[in-house]
């Protein structure tokens, strides 16, 4: 990301999620009221005009991919909290709603994302009316000066609590180093704490019908200043999780199981070769 400017790739997110709400069919894979209001009038051009490409294979596939991450993650945070977690910790939170529309009425959301982002996101809640109720806390995190456990415990988190953190579309953007350091410090939190992110399988791991896509928007994120670093094989990312004891890696095959059968639509994840994580200390959520 250039220095000092919010993330483009948030604002495509975004706009994929509030497309979701507009143009698929009901029942919605991810239900969030939030996504089209917080876009505001200043993307209402933008939204209408991705009706053009709804279902264009690789805009459908994307969409899938970005509204199932998050159901995901959604869905074993309500586990998670029914065993007890009461902080959850959005790292790169982008344009995420959630916090906006949290349902656990104990649970108290931490957004962690560079200063222009977050400053980015709060304008368009203003302008778009979107409240922002007392259990979202923003904490900007200048990665390059300050310490995320230090500006996190500045903001109220409690690392004596079971946490649960989430990094959607984080990973693939760090170093080995950055994400090791940041799984460590996430594996000290108490018992029932985990950690909830996507990850994707290196190039040569690829189908080979997929590599063509990888390359384009591999391709088009460096280009905007942020892009990919980090992959792992199924058989890697076990290995840096080994704090973790309950472990559940679901690929693109059970996620079109879980989400996408029997769609009147044609939403799926049909040639996505995406993985997502739920790793837990301690903790049966993942089950």
């Amino acid at each position: 990301m250039h220095k000092g400017q919010a993330s483009r790739t948030a604002l495509g997110v975004a706009l994929r999620r509030a497309t979701h709400q507009v143009y698929d069919a009901s029942p919605l894979v991810l239900n969030d009221p939030i996504a089209v209001p917080l876009l505001g009038n200043r993307y209402t051009k933008v939204l209408a005009d991705s009706e053009e490409d709804l279902y264009e294979e690789s805009s459908r596939m994307m969409r899938a991919w970005l509204v199932a991450r998050s159901r995901f993650a959604e869905d074993h945070l309500a586990r998670a909290v029914g065993d007890g977690v009461r902080q959850y910790v959005l790292l790169g939170a982008g344009l995420d709603t959630f916090g906006f529309r949290n349902p656990h009425p104990r649970l108290e959301v931490y957004e962690v994302d560079h200063p222009a982002t977050q400053s980015w996101k709060k304008e368009l809640a203003e302008a778009s009316g979107v409240v922002i109720p007392e259990s979202l806390h923003f904490v900007a995190v200048d990665f390059e000066t300050q310490k995320l456990s230090e500006r996190l415990e500045e903001a109220g988190l409690d690392a004596n609590v079971p946490t649960v953190f989430a990094m959607l579309g984080v990973v693939m953007y760090l170093t080995a180093d950055a994400f090791g350091e940041t799984l460590k410090y996430i594996a000290d939190f108490p018992g029932k704490s985990g950690v909830i992110f996507d990850y994707a399988v290196p190039r040569d791991m690829l189908p080979a019908d997929e590599i063509d896509a990888r390359d384009e928007l591999a391709s088009r994120v460096e280009s905007i200043g942020e892009p990919f670093r980090l992959f792992f094989s199924p058989y890697e990312v076990k290995d840096v999780l080994g704090a973790f004891e309950s472990i559940q890696d679901v690929d693109d095959e059970e996620l079109n199981r879980l989400y996408f059968a029997g769609r009147t639509d044609q939403l799926n994840l049909k040639g996505r070769s995406g993985h997502m994580i739920a790793a837990f200390r301690g903790s049966s959520s993942v089950t």
